[in-house]
Formats: C-alpha cells, structure tokens, sequence
C-alpha cells in the first residue's frame, strides 16, 4: 500500500474523534450513552454476586436459626420436665398442708368463696366517723359480719356491721383496724394498724432483733382468725428503731387505692352463710336446721 494513503487514515480518524467530541459537547449523547452501558455492565456483574451472596446468608441465618430454636426446645423440655416435677411436690405439699389443717383444725383459704360487691358510697349514718365504705351485699348475700374484703392487689378490711342487703366495710387505714401480717421475705410477725387514710400505716410489735426491710410486702398472717393466710396488705416504707420502746418503728402503705374502690371481694365462709341462711329462713324450716347443724 502507498504510504501516502497510511497517512490518511490518522488523520480521517483524528477529525473523526474531532467531530464526535464537539457533536458529544453539544448532545452530550455518548456520555449519557456510556454512563447507562457502564451501569447496564455493573449490575450484569453484580446482580448475580448479590444474589449468591443473598442465598448463601439466607442460608446460614435460616441454620442459625434452626439451631436456636432447637436449643431452645431443648430448654424448654428440660424446664417442661422441672416444672412437672415441682408440681408433683407441690400436690404432695398441697395434700400433706390439707392432712395438717384437718389434724390441726385450721382454717383452709380455700374453704372461702369470692363474692362480688359493688361500692355504693362512702361514710354514712352512724359510721361516718370511721375509715369506712358501704356496699352492696347484706348477710343474705354473704356480707355477713366480720367477713375479709379484698380486691386483686390486697386487702380492703372486713364487714364492720352488716343488715340484710347491705353492709359497713371497716378499712384497713380506720385507727380501730388491726391486722395480723407477715414480711413476706423475712417472716417477721407483727400486727398491722390503720392510723387514717391520710396518715401511713404502722406495723407494730417487731422487736429490734427482727429483720424488716423497706419496700418489703407484709402479708396476712391468719393468726387472728378474720384474714386468711398470704393476702397482700401493704408495702413497708421505712424502718427506724423506736426513741421510746424496744420495738421498731415501721411505716407502711396499703396496696389497695382507698380512694378509687368500685368494685370489692367478699370472701364468704361456710359457717357465716349459714348465719346468713339461719337468720332469713323461718323457725323449724330445714334451712334453719341445716344452718344450725353447720355452725360450729
């Protein structure tokens, strides 16, 4: 080939780039064109990477996860096993407490029976000097008496004085209350009284030598014969020993709201429905007879 003609083709190819540059500065056609094919090249690269990359972590967190959860439904088993276990023992307990009760003669909590009431108002009548609420269930309906008042959280008080359809609560802040309790951790005894709604409680007769410690739960003790054992009475909020006596000064709060109580429980005994029962029934009926023979 003539050398001359090799001469040419640089120089056809230099206008060329030449005139596709100023067409490209003009258009800018060919960048737009070389971004989107670079692009187009970069996800063709990498979409497949992700996607592997995508599967193979799927994987490894679905096996993770498979491992997890059979630890765990191991875990589960093994605390499945102890729990039935435990609740072995605690129907031999339960039947063992049942057997020293009835040796004993002490009264069962689960001889009680809840019953529901309603708060109908506040201090009336002769009561309206004391600590105390009115509600709606008489001896007729298993307000008799002397009956324990709670609700879900701890105790209320108990049936001051009762007609036959409804009855006078005496609350557990009233300065007459008294309530045998126990510090739910340490076990210490003591006898929990009301000092008014506005004033703390006071937990007393705990010698120096016992253990209360604040923000303990105090629980009924059952000793005096009103309140079954284990029910929630109040949270202790400070502890001192007395300036006075050998006794420790301690403060509590009930864990029931005094001022907000709507709804109550009545836990009803036996032995007082059948007062209830005796008392409305007529001379000589059965039920008069059948009440008798239940009462103690």
């Amino acid at each position: 080939m003539n050398p001359r003609r090799l001469l040419f083709i640089p120089v056809i190819l230099l206008f060329l780039y030449l005139g596709l540059f100023t067409w490209n500065q003009r258009t800018g056609l060919l960048d737009e064109l070389s971004v989107n094919f670079g692009l187009e090249a970069t996800g063709a690269i990498l979409k497949p990477g992700v996607w592997l990359y995508d599967q193979a972590h799927g994987f490894y967190a679905r096996y993770i996860d498979l491992v997890g959860v059979r630890e765990e439904n191991d875990a589960l088993k093994a605390e499945m096993e102890r729990m039935r276990a435990e609740f072995g023992t605690l129907v031999e307990n339960r039947a063992e407490l049942h057997r020293l009760r009835t040796l004993l003669s002490l009264p069962d909590a689960a001889v009680l029976r809840p019953i529901g009431a309603r708060v109908i108002a506040g201090r009336i009548g002769p009561n309206a000097v004391l600590e105390s609420v009115t509600i709606s269930r008489g001896y007729l309906s298993g307000g008799a008496s002397g009956t324990p008042v709670i609700t879900h959280l701890g105790v209320v008080g108990r049936v001051l004085r009762a007609s036959a359809n409804t009855a006078t609560v005496l609350l557990l802040t009233d300065p007459a209350s008294r309530i045998a309790v126990l510090s739910q951790d340490t076990r210490t005894p003591g006898i929990l009284a009301g000092r008014s709604a506005r004033l703390p409680m006071e937990m007393d007769y705990v010698t120096r030598n016992y253990t209360v410690h604040p923000g303990a739960i105090l629980i009924t003790s059952g000793l005096d014969g009103v309140y079954p054992k284990g029910i929630p009475v109040a949270r202790v909020l400070s502890v001192a020993p007395s300036d006075f006596s050998q006794f420790q000064h301690i403060l509590a709060e009930p864990l029931v709201d005094i001022e907000r109580l709507e709804e109550v429980l009545l836990l009803e005994h036996p032995a007082k429905s059948a007062i209830g029962d005796a008392a409305s029934s007529p001379p000589g009926s059965p039920q008069k007879r059948q009440a008798q023979e239940r009462l103690p």
